[in-house]
């Protein structure tokens, strides 16, 4: 495995396992790389799961931080988490009555109404998506 000169190469191949090694010192290390993890806001909700399984599942938490699907999964509750608030917000307004109409009449209680919807909104995704 020396070169021509008596000294052992910089880098090797090895076509059983295909890992490259580097000589450092006197001993050669595999080439290792880790996955990337992909790039984005993780947003509110995917703080809270993240916490959540943080305190309440360490277990999954460190194996999807070993398998480098953590960030994925934030970003996927995150969004899944915006769409059913939204959706459930609008649902409850309609049954509700909350329309334009009582916007154009009263405006703070159409606020007063609205958030009220959206609260309960969040308060059951919260409960359904993020710590489930």
């Amino acid at each position: 495995m020396k070169n021509s000169d008596n000294t052992l190469p910089a880098t090797v191949y090895d076509e059983t396992n295909g890992l490259t090694y580097d000589l450092v010192g006197d001993y050669y290390y595999p080439r290792l790389a880790v996955p990337g993890e992909p790039e984005g806001d993780i947003g509110r909700f995917g703080r809270m799961r993240k916490r959540f399984l943080k305190e309440h599942q360490p277990d999954t938490f460190a194996l999807m931080l070993m398998e480098s699907t953590l960030t994925q999964h934030l970003m996927d509750i995150d969004r899944e988490a915006i769409e059913q608030i939204e959706l459930i917000t609008s649902q409850l307004a309609h049954a509700e009555g909350v329309t334009e109409d009582m916007k154009a009449r009263d405006q703070l209680e159409w606020i007063r109404a609205m958030n009220s919807c959206q609260t309960r909104a969040e308060e059951q995704v919260v409960r359904e998506i993020v710590l489930a």
